[in-house]
């Protein structure tokens, strides 16, 4: 006689992934139903045990823990014994694999005791019910699960109807979905099982069964109407050829009448599973079923995590290093099955281990949401890994040692700054300009546009003097402006030079007088001998644009003889500054004093001759260089303040053979209609209040603070700082520029101009401030993201987490982000809330406000 086999598709995991489903033995169901954890978990579910942490004379609270508790469970689905890809949609069952049963949920308890004596008073009637009674179980609070057999011909609804109103219970119409999933009780709550329970039926059943279907129009499995790809069910039995449950691959597996074999053994995971087949093709490492894809991007990814060329199956180290590269991106490129066969291959050792499935499992349940757009990074990767598996790698680089294994990729891929054309372009400047702007850019080519529109201010604000502006933190401060343009070698640097020169003219005018005075002065020094009375160095010497290559005395010396105004300088090149090193890195040091008002420099000197002064830098300046000589240029300095303090900008990458941008004519005109804005700089002293930019300060520092907690990037809030202080001083140049008169537009230039200093700081330091920090590699590749927006509208914190892991954030922040975007009424609570005020469970679940995929706004 042959033995009756049994096939269930089961989640055998606690918190397991809710979308996915394993086919089974019955050994597995039985093995988890057993487990002392599931029994404990009912109990606290039942009120019987009390919970952890959970204050039991909170009703509330104690409620809240129990239903989170349940979510936890293991669980099964009834109807079908396989889904495709393991993936529990109602698209994925197969009607094969229909097991011709159903439960009926008893959810109320006052019917528990009478559903139980009438499901085996109607199992022993001459009803279509007799013999139909399959299953008798406690669910988890201790209500009523009943399995039983469907009628001939009768599809689940109809079952559930008719059972209902014979048991004398309310249907429960969220029964009957081919999907349906069950939670697991422990192995007390099963009151009866019959050997038929959840049993492949005979060869000759099945087909009676399917016929009946299909004489109803019905699918094989009672969904439905026929369709021409339909199964043909040969009701003589002689062809059973279309009768097969067939593998994700389109092979057939198992003959319809036949005894479904188990799917994987019972002490083995869902990644195991023989008819889960492969759907790329290169079928690889010695049958096991790991993509040569796969395997590829898993070196790939190993790398990334910082763990290329060691050994990553070492006891001791291996769990962490599989999370590792799990977290680098493996996860977001490969099921859960594929990456199973894998580590088979990768990690033989560790793969044996029942703690390697389960921190796959988990970690899938926690992190794996595919509806969420791969980083860039990853996207790169996958790329990589495609195109080794093809066989087309020569222009990637990729360098495969076949001998260990091992895949790298040459140069720094994975882990350089982002700099290329896979970061976001940067933001469009605006149409509208304020006149000024406008008129100084009016000559300049359009690709050079957003360079020369930051470079201007500089210039403009050295013609200040003794002018102060109120910031929104209550300090004075003078227009202070620094502008660092970053470009690739022949992208147009000099293009912000003309502009500027037409800026500095009458200062410059003023400088030759003096610079001519000082050379007299010197000349007459000279001529006179080491004994003779020498005259004093001229009084009001200013001379406010210095040389590239000042020493550090002739710094102090051109600031002291300043009297309070700006000292300016262009240059060519970023490492001229070097002249001002003096005895060490000086040159960075004037750099971060030159932004900060009251500042104190200069040198004491014992020699008579030796300049000896305590001054106020006041320093404005213009420098270019190309992308790498300025972060070499700043690699020691990145989070020691120079960066935060110099507003950058940048020129875009022309296509290869575009044709050259051609210039305006800098004529008279230009020069007529600047005079005006540079005479209201040279007469305009004392505070200037301008309430107008006073406002778009509160308002744009608010708008990068909501910006910081969204995108929770540590670097971009430290940023924006002191570029909202940048972008207020312009506001403040045009005002006064313009005759203190606020023009409409100032609002949208200054906030572009604030984005797009950030976005080139983000662009090109980012990364490294980052490193610096947090003393790891980061691979975000992206810049900053608004992390809500990219979260549905109903979420979880565990999919929150999951969120922050892949963004490089630490787990530890996950809770003061929740408290925090709910203080901002971002999002509020759905439910699963368990009263803590310190902690926010994995399965708390939360509603957006704002930054809503339906565009909707909603008030708290």
């Amino acid at each position: 006689m042959t033995e009756t086999q049994h096939v269930i598709a089961l989640n055998p995991y606690r918190k397991g992934n809710k979308g996915k489903v394993f086919s089974n033995s019955m050994a597995v169901y039985d093995k988890v139903i057993a487990s002392p954890e599931i029994k404990k978990m009912i109990r606290q579910i039942r009120g019987e045990l009390p919970i952890p942490k959970v204050n039991a004379n909170d009703a509330e609270a104690v409620k809240k823990a129990q239903d989170r508790l349940k979510s936890e469970l293991p669980f099964f689905c009834p109807h079908y014994g396989i889904f495709k890809n393991n993936v529990r949609r109602q698209e994925n069952a197969q009607p094969e694999s229909f097991m011709f049963q159903t439960i009926i949920d008893v959810d109320d308890r006052e019917y528990v005791d009478k559903a139980i004596e009438k499901a085996r008073e109607l199992n022993c009637s001459d009803s279509i019910w007799n013999g139909s009674l399959l299953h008798l179980c406690y669910s988890a609070r201790k209500k009523l699960h009943i399995g039983i057999r469907l009628p001939v011909g009768m599809t689940i609804e109809e079952t559930q109807k008719a059972y209902c109103e014979a048991l004398g219970v309310p249907y429960d119409e969220s029964c009957i979905t081919p999907e349906r999933m069950i939670y697991l009780t422990d192995k007390d709550s099963e009151i009866y099982r019959s050997k038929m329970w959840c049993a492949v039926l005979s060869e000759k059943e099945i087909l009676m069964r399917r016929q009946a279907y299909l004489d109803r129009g019905l699918t094989v499995d009672g969904r439905g109407k026929v369709n021409s790809l339909q199964l043909k069910v040969n009701s003589n039995g002689k062809n059973n050829e279309n009768n097969r449950l067939s593998g994700n691959d389109g092979n057939t597996a198992v003959s319809a009448g036949s005894a479904v074999q188990p799917a994987q053994p019972g002490d083995s995971h869902g990644a195991d599973a023989p008819h889960i087949g492969d759907s790329g093709g290169n079928q690889d490492a010695g049958g096991l079923g790991a993509r040569e894809k796969n395997l590829i991007a898993f070196d790939l990814f190993t790398q990334a995590a910082g763990l290329g060329g060691m050994e990553i199956d070492t006891v001791g180290s291996r769990h962490s290093s599989l999370l590792a590269i799990m977290s680098a991106g493996a996860s977001r490129v490969m099921e859960e099955e594929e990456l199973m066969k894998v580590v088979r291959v990768k990690m033989p050792s560790y793969y044996q281990e029942n703690d390697c499935h389960q921190l796959i499992h988990d970690f899938y349940a926690k992190y794996a949401d595919n509806t969420k757009p791969m980083s860039r990074e990853v996207m790169r990767v996958n790329a990589l890994a495609e195109q080794k598996a093809s066989q087309q790698v020569n222009s990637l680089q990729l360098k495969v040692n076949r001998a260990d294994g091992n895949h790298a990729v040459q140069g720094s891929n994975l882990q350089a700054q982002s700099t290329g054309e896979d970061y976001p372009d940067p933001p469009e400047m605006p149409k509208k300009l304020p006149k000024l702007v406008e008129l100084l850019i009016s000559r300049t080519p359009e690709v050079y546009k957003p360079a020369v529109a930051h470079a201007i201010f500089p210039p403009l604000a050295t013609h200040l003097w003794k002018t102060r502006f109120r910031y929104i933190d209550n300090v004075e401060h003078e227009a202070r402006l620094m502008t660092l343009l970053l470009a690739g070698t022949g992208a147009g640097k000099s293009s912000v030079n003309r502009p500027i020169d037409f800026i500095m003219e009458d200062i410059r005018l003023r400088d030759a007088e003096n610079l001519k005075r000082e050379k007299a002065w010197k000349d007459e020094m000279l001529r006179k001998g080491a004994n003779k009375d020498k005259r004093k160095r001229p009084e009001n010497l200013i001379i406010q644009e210095i040389d590239a290559d000042m020493t550090n005395p002739a710094f102090v010396m051109r600031t002291a003889e300043a009297q309070e105004h700006f000292l300016y300088t262009s240059l060519n090149e970023l490492d001229q500054f070097d002249a001002l090193k003096g005895s060490g890195s000086q040159q960075f040091r004037i750099m971060c004093l030159a932004a900060d008002p009251g500042n104190k420099y200069g040198q004491t000197r014992v020699g008579t001759m030796s300049v000896t002064e305590r001054v106020t830098i006041r320093f404005n300046w213009n420098a270019s260089t190309t992308i790498q000589k300025g972060q070499r240029y700043f690699s020691k300095v990145l989070t020691d303040g120079p960066i935060s303090r110099i507003n950058f900008c940048t020129i875009p990458e022309r296509e290869i053979g575009e044709d050259m941008p051609v210039y305006g004519t800098y004529d008279e005109s230009y020069r007529e209609a600047l005079r005006p804005y540079i005479e209201n700089l040279n007469k305009v002293t004392g505070l200037i209040e301008c309430k107008e930019a006073f406002q778009l300060a509160l308002k744009l520092k608010d708008e990068n603070a909501e910006f910081a907690r969204l995108s929770q990037d540590r670097t971009f809030e430290n940023l924006s700082f002191r570029a909202n202080v940048i972008a207020y001083l312009k506001a403040c140049v045009l005002y006064v520029a313009n005759g203190c008169k606020w023009e409409p537009e100032i609002d949208e230039f200054i906030r572009w101009s604030e984005q797009y200093d950030l976005y080139c700081k983000m662009r090109f330091f980012g990364d490294m401030i980052a490193k610096e920090n947090f003393t790891a590699q980061k691979s975000s590749k992206r810049g900053p993201q608004n992390l809500l927006q990219i979260l549905p509208d109903s979420f979880t914190a565990a999919q929150l987490l999951a969120i922050r892991l892949e963004h490089g954030l630490d787990a530890k922040g996950t809770d003061m982000m929740i408290r925090q975007w709910l203080h901002r009424n971002y999002i509020r609570r759905a439910y699963q809330y368990t009263g803590k005020r310190d902690s926010c469970d994995s399965c708390d679940s939360f509603e957006k406000l704002k930054y809503r995929h339906d565009g909707m706004v909603i008030k708290s």
